[in-house]
Order: structure tokens, then sequence, then C-alpha cells
């Protein structure tokens, strides 16, 4: 914009005359000088004239009139300062290539180009053989079973040390999940609601796993149907070594090892507090421990039953705590999951030692087979029932201090709203010259004459 342009401008949303551009510098300067006289437009286009005879916009979208200092600086020649401008440079919001927040806001997308690596393997006869190994269930195993006048055929599987290909894949499927599940549901929620940052963690951890406990709480319910492990209990020991499993037990193990590996990157992706890692880290080992022992030690029906009950009440209680950021006034449900939390814990123990103290120890395989999945010794049985009983009596110690932190804090709100409630019942007494019901000096002379009298 050219100068005589910016003065006529000024001149006429100031309502003055311009002669041209002979007369734009003693405009300006009276402009400046009439500056409450100009409405907010004109306000916005005052110029500073410099030393070469040019005009220069500035800053006055904040309303700041350059002073004699800074018309001095164009003088001489100096550059201006663009933070007393007011001007901002342009922040990179791209961080860079392979730093810490670069991984962090794109890990989704490289997980999932890693991934489709796999997938695209199978498209070429040279890499479709390794690329098996990772997508499919290894260790396939043939059955022939004669029911009926024909024979039928049934596929069971064993484990091995080529679950690990596979378990490390359905990782990379699980960030995938849980990239997903945090972008297109939990983050839509957390905009809406305005959570603080300790709600809004806890929210995102308990959206992740309400979804993974009812997936596999689903999942697994619908396999100890099919398996008819409920309606006959004495399947959980008969038989042992129960080495070979039906490909959706498999591939449900698989998930469960898969999903809790997948938790521990997600520690770093999701910027977990340092305060939190150590919980987490408990929690993410105990299952991780637990599955994979029974997986490998061959007690994976009793396994079964036992995370299908302990999901429900995990489920039970994560849903419960995002009710209640919805609705700090509804807490019934942490009522219910209280009294199931510890009915799970005594029928986990029963269980427990019904199938590893009294079944395993009447089985007629006795003795320690490596090569035939053979476990069923006395030692193996202590170490096992030793770490059950001391998880279940870890978790009803964690579940105690939760419970007590929870009376105190509502024995102290109650405390509160008791002595809010006399001080709100209190008549009001007269108050003159800030003391309660005592008058110094102020009666009227009325009131003084009737005691005279």
């Amino acid at each position: 914009m050219s100068c005589s342009s910016v003065c006529s401008s000024v001149c006429r949303e100031s309502r003055w005359s311009c002669r041209g551009p002979s007369h734009y510098t003693r405009v300006t300067r009276h402009s400046i000088a009439a500056w409450p006289e100009l409405d907010r437009v004109a306000r916005d286009r005052v110029c500073d004239l410099s030393h070469t005879g040019k005009i220069k916009k500035t800053s006055a979208g904040r309303n700041k009139v350059k002073t004699a200092s800074t018309l001095e600086r164009g003088r001489r020649k100096v550059k201006p300062n663009h933070a007393e401008m007011g001007i901002r440079k342009k922040a990179n919001k791209n961080p860079p290539v392979l730093s810490h927040e670069f991984v962090i806001q794109n890990h989704a997308d490289i997980v999932s180009c890693v991934a489709m690596v796999f997938l695209l393997g199978l498209m070429f006869e040279v890499t479709s053989k390794f690329a098996v190994l990772f997508i499919t269930v290894q260790y396939n195993v043939t059955i022939s079973t004669n029911e009926g006048p024909e024979e039928t055929a049934v596929n069971h599987f064993h484990h091995g040390i080529k679950d690990l290909a596979t378990v490390f894949f359905y990782m990379l499927v699980a960030i995938i999940m849980h990239a997903i599940i945090q972008e297109y549901v939990l983050d839509k929620i957390n905009r809406k609601k305005h959570f603080s940052k300790t709600k809004h963690s806890k929210f995102n951890e308990s959206g992740q796993l309400s979804a993974f406990y009812f997936f596999s709480f689903g999942w697994g319910a619908s396999i100890l149907l099919s398996e008819n492990f409920l309606s006959n209990p004495v399947t959980l020991w008969e038989g042992y070594p129960h080495t070979l499993m039906p490909f959706q037990m498999k591939f449900y193990f698989i998930c469960q090892l898969s999903y809790w590996l997948h938790a521990l990157p997600e520690l770093y992706f999701q910027k977990t507090k340092k305060e939190d890692i150590p919980r987490q880290l408990v929690y993410i080992s105990l299952y991780l421990v637990h599955i994979a022992g029974a997986y490998i030690l061959n007690l994976n029906r009793l396994c079964l039953v036992l995370l299908v009950l302990h999901y429900f009440i995990e489920l039970l209680f994560h849903v419960s705590r995002l009710v209640y950021f919805s609705n700090e006034n509804r807490q019934m449900g942490f009522t219910i999951w209280a009294v199931l939390f510890v009915l799970a814990r005594l029928l986990t123990l029963s269980l427990s030692v019904l199938t590893v103290g009294f079944g395993l120890a009447n089985t007629e395989t006795q003795g320690f087979d490596l090569s035939a999945g053979n476990f069923n010794i006395l030692f193996v049985r202590i170490t096992v029932l030793a770490a059950i009983c001391l998880t279940q009596a870890f978790m009803m110690w964690k579940f105690i201090n939760f419970q007590l932190r929870r009376w105190r804090e509502h024995a102290q709100a109650q405390t509160l709203k008791k002595k809010q409630a006399p001080s709100k019942n209190k008549p009001k007494k007269d108050r003159v010259n800030g003391v309660n019901g005592v008058n110094h000096g102020t009666e009227s002379p009325k009131a003084r004459k009737e005691k005279s009298s």
C-alpha cells in the first residue's frame, strides 16, 4: 500500500480532508495527536513516518502507538525489534524426523507400515514362508475322530518357540487398535468433557482396559461354553498334560500375551507419568507371568477359567469408573464391584487349590517329562499354588487400602458438611460496631430517655 493511499484512508475514516501526498506527514501527526477521536478502523491504520518518507504499517491491531524512541531508531536505519512490534514468528509444529515427539505422534502409522510389510510378504513365494510364521498360528496337529459312519479331522495346536513370532505380530496389531480407540473414541469424549489432567489419564486407562476386558471376557466365555469346561469341572485336571488346544483357545492365549506385551511400549507412547509407571509395570508383569506360566506348564484350562472370572470383575470396576467420571454421584457400581471382588478372590483360591492341590496330585500322570509337556511334580504344584495365593493376597491388600482411603475421604466430607450446617442455621444477631448483640453508645435519644424514666 502506498503512502498516499494510506494517508487518504486515514483521513477519510477520521473524517478529515486529504490534499494529496504532500499532506500525509501533517495528517499522520495530527491523527496521532487526535488519537481519542479516531474510530476503531482508523486506529488500525495509523502509520508512522520513517526517515525515508515511507509509511510503515504498525501493529495497531493492539492499539499501540510508536514512541519517539522508535522513530529515532528508524532514522538511524536500525532494524525494528519484532518482539516490540508484536510480530510473532511462526512456530514449527512439525517435530524433527525420528525425534521423540515425532515417534510419539506418528507411532501408529509407523507400526502400521511394519505390520504391512509382513502382510505383503504373503504375496510373494520367496517371503511367504517367512511371513506365515508371524501371521498364522503355528504347530498344527490334525487328529481324526470316528464320530458316526465317517471320520472327521479335527485340528489342534500345541505351543512352541515359533509362537514368539506370532505374539510379536499381534502385538503390533494391538498397538494399532490402541491408537484407533484412543483417537476416534476417547479423545473425542475428552474434548467434550474437559477433564483435568488426573482424570484425563485415568479416563484413558479405564477406556482402553474396558474395551479389552469386554472383548476378552466375551471371547473367553464363548470358549468355556463350547468346550464344556463349566458344566464338567473335572476336565480342568483330567487328562493332564493338556498339550493340545483347539484353535480358539490357542489364539486366545496368543492375543492375551500380545496385548500385555504391547502395554510396555504404550507407557512411552502415551507419555505416562513417572509416578504411574511403577504401578502399571507391576500389574503388566503379573499378567504376563501368570498367563505365560500357565501356557508353558499346560495349565491352559485352569488359566482360561480364572481369566474370564477376573476380567469380569475388572470390567465392572473400569465401567464404574467411567460412569463416575461422567457423574460423580453415581457410585453404586463401586459397591457392587467391592462385593464381587472379594467373592472372586475366594473363588479363585478355591478353584486353584481344587485343581492343582487335589486334582493334579491324584492323577496317574505323575512326574517330569519336558518332551511330553508333563510338569506334574510336587515342586511345580507348590510353586503354582504359592504364586496364585501371593497374587490374591497382594490384590486383597491393595483392595483394602483402596476402600480405607475411600471411607476416609467420605468421612472427611461428612464432617465438613456437619460443620457448615450449624453456621447456616444460626439466627442472625444484631451487628453493631462489628460485635454481635452489643451496642456501644449508639442507642437513640428516645431509648435513653425511656430507660432514665
